[in-house]
């Protein structure tokens, strides 16, 4: 979504990291409804490739927050940030909570 607005807008991120725009940008910002089309059409197709094998697992430092192949299902995206915000919150607690560990000992 964000690469079809800064086609549209005609926004080049390539200025700004100080690199020489890629010849594809500058066709794509040249022919924007080509370019919006064909990058939106091809975004959902790989979409529907990666979410139709099934395997869709989320991690945050290497704790199981969502499987699709538990669940049967893909997580709505505020039901997401809920079980995101509450991991935060429990490792955020669980290290106020855990007792300063010794420096290490050097010999």
């Amino acid at each position: 979504m964000l690469l079809i607005m800064a086609i549209l807008a005609s926004l080049n991120p390539f200025e700004f990291l100080g690199v020489q725009t890629p010849s594809f940008y500058q066709w794509a910002c040249d022919n924007k409804f080509y370019s919006c089309l064909m990058t939106f059409f091809v975004s959902n197709a790989v979409e529907s490739q990666l979410v139709s094998t099934g395997a869709f697992e989320i991690f945050l430092n290497d704790v199981p927050l969502w499987s699709k192949l538990q669940t049967g299902r893909i997580p709505q995206p505020p039901e997401l940030f809920q079980i995101i915000e509450s991991q935060l919150k429990l490792s955020f607690s669980n290290e106020q909570l855990s007792p300063p560990m010794d420096p290490p000992i050097v010999s």
